[in-house]
């Protein structure tokens, strides 16, 4: 669902244990659930997501299309 934020994250060589870890996630299998869309993200995690990467919030998260 987050293929945005997959494609910044594969592109800098950051794993999803990485990520979990940034949010304060227990597994990756956590991060990844959250990745998937099957988990939603919190605002504060779109916030931290955004400070690691250091872009922001919609950047990462929404679309630039126009309808």
């Amino acid at each position: 669902m987050f293929e945005k934020l997959r494609k910044i994250r594969t592109n800098r060589n950051v794993s999803g244990e990485q990520m979990a870890e940034v949010l304060g996630l227990k597994t990756q299998a956590a991060y990844y659930k959250k990745e998937a869309g099957t988990v939603k993200f919190s605002l504060a995690d779109a916030k931290c997501i955004s400070e690691f990467f250091h872009m922001p919030i919609e950047e990462i998260f929404f679309a630039n299309e126009l309808s």
